[in-house]
């Protein structure tokens, strides 16, 4: 009879559970070492300057309200000289004052010749702008040019041996990635934060023609117009805003991206200006129901809820109710990334868009022309009122010839009250001029209810409105349980 050798089965036992722990953290992917920002923020430093800005202001003595005067005190009251301190002599006051008000934020060097990039806002109005080097130089700087659409200024100071940053790609971005941002936060010179894109082509109310990029790095004030730097120590956008609702961070910040910024600073050193590019409609966001209403399968794109007279759209042949889904190739999801698009195409050019016309898909080509100065229309409210009698639940009433000049209109009829239902639920206000339902032209009260007598039943239709000098498409739906209203 054979014997047994236990000896590997007392090997395993003892040393198994090691040697099986090894085995497995072996085949297991290394774990990602977090970034070392040490060296990157020491070679990247002495190219971030600090920016100081003063502007004299002017203030009046303060008053004492009409009517009332100095009290009738003794000579030696103390009281005499605090009332004249605060209130001059009398009722008028004194002279106006001058009085210097400063400001802080951050900005960067791109260039030997010592051009430097920072805010628009860091600059905007200042009577003496201060840079400051990390080696304690100090210059007055120049405004080469100013950019108020996309927050930037193009500095330039008079100096020699300039440290200058290097330049990034802002396109080829990826959220989750590691940037970190060099700047002057309350004043505090060079100093360091870091943290992950959380958000790349991010729309601000504030700004149409910025696709901004969001970070969780900390920015607060005096960080306005610091770099942002990737881990190849790259400049890749202009820290600019931050979401808060304390006046300190919370987590959200916005940059410019760098393609951005550089697109504005080369116009700014050729031209003196920026121009950008301009179609002349006002759009809208595409919902589900307005997708359903315009026969889409899915809601996207930007719907043309108003064309401005004589605008590169009118002449291109583009009507009220388009869905502009494609431009110069480029698919277009959300409204708010088509003026992006538009903002920075060259004027002159001769660009293909593709829109959705009443369910069909058609190709139309648009010649872009310049931006106006004064073309940023943005849509009033009305609030809204009570009151109705028929489908819609609304009354409405026929326009007068003043009224269609004053709401620069040509049709429509004025909505007069809204009561609780259908009209009401798809966001139509007192005040509104309806234009078109169901791709119907409204120019009378007659055709408004022949229209509105005819409207199916908890099906989705589109219902263009006039609202203050803005237009906009609304979806309005009226359910089998209305229908006999």
């Amino acid at each position: 009879m054979k014997s047994l050798n236990f000896a590997p089965l007392l090997f395993w036992r003892s040393a198994g559970p090691v040697l099986f722990l090894w085995l497995l953290f072996a085949a297991m992917p290394a774990q990602a070492q977090l970034p070392d920002f040490t060296v990157l923020v020491e070679q990247n430093s002495p190219a971030v300057v600090n920016i100081s800005t003063t502007q004299k202001i002017k203030r009046s003595m303060n008053r004492l309200p009409p009517g009332m005067d100095i009290p009738n005190l003794p000579e030696d009251s103390p009281f005499n000289d605090l009332f004249k301190h605060f209130f001059g002599d009398g009722e008028g006051g004194g002279p106006p004052q001058e009085f210097d008000a400063q400001s802080l934020g951050s900005g960067f060097i791109i260039s030997p010749e010592g051009y430097v990039l920072t805010n628009n806002h860091v600059v905007k109005n200042a009577d003496k702008i201060l840079v400051r080097l990390s080696d304690r130089r100090e210059f007055v700087a120049q405004v080469v040019g100013t950019d108020e659409r996309s927050d930037i200024a193009l500095l330039k100071i008079k100096a020699d041996h300039l440290p200058v940053v290097k330049l990034g790609n802002s396109n080829d971005l990826k959220v989750g990635e590691w940037v970190f941002a060099i700047g002057s936060p309350f004043g505090f010179d060079h100093s360091a934060t870091a943290g992950i894109i959380s958000a790349i082509g991010r729309s601000l109310p504030t700004e149409s023609y910025v696709p901004f990029i969001q970070t969780d790095v900390a920015i607060n004030p005096g960080n306005s117009g610091g770099p942002l730097f990737n881990l190849n120590g790259e400049v890749i956008g202009i820290n600019s805003q931050i979401f808060s609702r304390t006046g300190g961070f919370m987590g959200l910040s916005f940059a410019i991206p760098m393609d951005v910024a550089m697109d504005v600073t080369e116009q700014l050193k050729t031209k003196g200006r920026v121009t950008r590019g301009w179609l002349g409609i006002l759009i809208q966001d595409v919902t589900s129901d307005l997708a359903e209403s315009f026969g889409m399968s899915s809601p996207e794109g930007a719907l043309v809820a108003r064309i401005l007279p004589d605008s590169p759209a009118h002449k291109a042949g583009i009507q009220v109710g388009d869905v502009v889904v494609e431009y110069d190739g480029k698919p277009i999801v959300e409204s708010s990334s088509l003026p992006k698009l538009v903002g920075r195409t060259k004027i002159g050019t001769e660009v293909p868009l593709k829109i959705i016309r009443k369910g069909k898909a058609q190709n139309i080509a648009i010649k872009i022309e310049e931006l106006p100065k004064e073309e940023e229309v943005k849509l009033s409210e009305v609030a809204p009122k009570a009151a109705a009698d028929n489908r819609l639940a609304i009354v409405v009433t026929e326009l007068t010839p003043d009224q269609r000049k004053q709401l620069e209109v040509k049709s429509g009829v004025l909505v007069q009250q809204v009561n609780n239902g259908p009209a009401m639920k798809a966001g139509i206000q007192r005040g509104d001029v309806l234009l078109s339902i169901n791709n119907v032209d409204i120019d009378s009260t007659e055709r408004f209810n022949n229209v509105v007598k005819e409207l199916p039943t908890d099906k989705p239709v589109p219902i263009l409105v006039q609202r203050g000098n803005g237009s906009l498409f609304l979806a309005l739906k009226i359910g089998k349980d209305e229908q006999n209203n």
